[in-house]
């Protein structure tokens, strides 16, 4: 038995397909795994998600007692669920508002979500949008205009559009964008707007730097080609069996597939490792 301490250390999970398995559930030995190396071993582990604040707290409550501050908005913010308050945020800029301003009169079919500290705001909702806030019963509010936004930090903005328009409208708002912006591909008929060098690898650094977690003892596990900045950005980093082939290399260790459990397999490496 490892009776091994591991207090400084960090680890940081991507959600689906990841920590949960294909059916959107967490397997037995991933909580069983986890609570171990919280409460027996002293680790700190949390999760890092695209998610806003709201979205991501049923997930986050379903863990074992796990306290340690969350990675939000695909890096846009560090949150405390235990506190109830956002530690670090990095808000887009007006350059961005006004990106989202011409892409709404250009592409007539557009939709938008808005995704602050405390509320989602829709703009033209049609279909996805809803849909979305559907799914995830999600608390959100929906308006004609940005211009009916408060005037307050936004974390991070959904193009919502038709696969056979993403390109050019994300071609479009790249155009009218400055070094301030960044995006991020999400799906066939969608994609993210973030303030510059927000990723979920520059949030996991920070939150080390917040917890005083060395970065020589930091780990992180993803399964697709949006957990790439984490897993890039920590000296161990493992994906999970059924992630794209080119991202194995990448990483340190390859674990089972996420329906068997690929956290607790990660996990029990560090253990035989470290």
């Amino acid at each position: 038995m490892n009776n091994k301490s591991y207090s400084d250390w960090l680890i940081v999970s991507d959600i689906d397909g990841t920590l949960n398995n294909q059916l959107r559930q967490i397997p037995k030995v991933n909580k069983n795994a986890i609570y171990d190396f919280v409460h027996n071993k002293g680790g700190h582990f949390t999760l890092a998600s695209g998610r806003g604040v709201q979205s991501l707290e049923p997930h986050f409550k379903n863990l074992p007692d796990v306290n340690t501050p969350a990675i939000v908005m695909n890096g846009a913010g560090i949150y405390d669920y235990n506190e109830n308050k956002m530690l670090w945020f990095n808000p887009i800029s007006n350059k961005g508002k006004e990106v989202i301003r011409k892409s709404l009169q250009k592409y007539s079919h557009l939709e938008i979500g808005v995704i602050t500290e405390d509320m989602i705001y829709l703009v033209r909702p049609r279909i996805s949008g809803p849909v979305m806030m559907m799914l995830d019963s999600l608390r959100h509010k929906k308006v004609k205009s940005i211009d009916d936004i408060p005037d307050c930090n936004w974390g991070k903005v959904i193009f919502f559009t038709m696969p056979h328009m993403k390109k050019k409208v994300r071609e479009f708002a790249v155009a009218e964008s400055d070094e301030s912006l960044a995006f991020i591909d999400t799906s066939s008929a969608s994609f993210d707007l973030v303030a510059h060098d927000t990723n979920k690898g520059t949030a996991v650094l920070k939150l080390a730097e917040i917890l005083g977690i060395s970065e020589d003892k930091i780990g992180t596990i993803g399964n697709y080609y949006n957990d790439l900045d984490m897993l890039k950005a920590v000296k161990h980093s493992a994906c999970c069996k059924q992630a794209p082939r080119d991202m194995h290399p990448i990483c340190e260790y390859v674990t089972c597939h996420c329906n068997d459990g690929a956290v607790a397999d990660f996990i029990n490496y560090i253990y035989k490792t470290y």
